[in-house]
């Protein structure tokens, strides 16, 4: 696991040329990143490397690509990970291709991700790799009160995904991070802004950001290949929180 001091800046450069990010779809570069002593020197705070891998069920809707986990797995070198809920099983298959112990869990196998009981017996873990259904976008599990996305008001999916924080929190090893990705909706003519009310639920369960938000480009997203008739600024990102547990925050779990 590397500690805040084995990432800080050195005070010679490491040897050799920076890789650079992959340019945009137009050939636009990326900004030059600053070289550091980082083992993915790529990752940034935008995240543009186009295709999936070779990671997860690509007919499972909603399912990211593995590129982001790969680099953040290789940043933090965690010992396990864990992801409560695994969807397409991305970050599975990405754990399994690193050689890296991984647990993953699922509403459809019956874990509630909102329940603290079901991590009773989990273990800590390095790295929380959590990507939770987005609310009143995709039913993942229809007519199932506990799944985030049916939540009945904006409030409720929130409320869920804070306590799935408050449970991830309680499982992270010390120094562990858990990275959050989370996109955006429009409901009824407005933004919710849930990166936003995310982020103001994990700082009320003591976890902060422990790196730059993440900006991470949605190539080949399913909004990408229509066409719509009304005129608006298309979202083409999500973004991915970096979360750090305070060490003052309460704790259930404990061993």
């Amino acid at each position: 696991m590397q500690t805040e001091d084995t990432r800080r800046r050195r005070d010679e450069p490491p040897p050799g040329p920076t890789p650079k990010a992959p340019p945009l779809s137009d050939g636009t570069p990326l900004p030059e990143a600053p070289r550091t002593g980082s083992p993915v020197p790529w990752l940034t705070s935008i995240h543009a490397r186009p295709g999936r891998g070779p990671y997860g069920d690509r007919r499972y809707r909603g399912n990211c690509s593995g590129l982001l986990i790969e680099d953040l797995i290789r940043f933090y070198n965690p010992r396990r990970v864990l992801d409560p809920m695994e969807g397409g099983g991305t970050c599975g298959d990405v754990c399994r291709a690193l050689g890296i112990p991984y647990e993953g869990r699922d509403l459809k196998r019956g874990f509630d991700a909102t329940d603290p009981e079901h991590y009773a017996r989990l273990g800590r873990f390095d790295l929380v790799w959590l990507h939770p259904p987005y609310w009143k976008m995709v039913a993942y599990n229809p007519g199932d009160a506990r799944c985030l996305s049916g939540a009945p008001t904006v409030a409720a999916f929130v409320g869920r995904l804070r306590q799935v924080l408050r449970n991830c929190r309680d499982v992270l090893a010390a120094g562990g991070v858990l990275a959050l990705l989370i996109g955006d909706g429009r409901h009824e003519g407005r933004y919710l802004g849930l990166p936003f009310r995310a982020l103001d639920a994990a700082a009320a369960e003591g976890l902060w950001l422990a790196a730059p938000e993440i900006i991470r480009f949605g190539h080949g997203s399913t909004s990408a290949r229509r066409a719509y008739s009304g005129s608006f600024i298309p979202r083409l990102h999500d973004v991915c929180l970096i979360l750090r547990r305070d060490p003052a925050a309460p704790q259930l779990w404990r061993g």
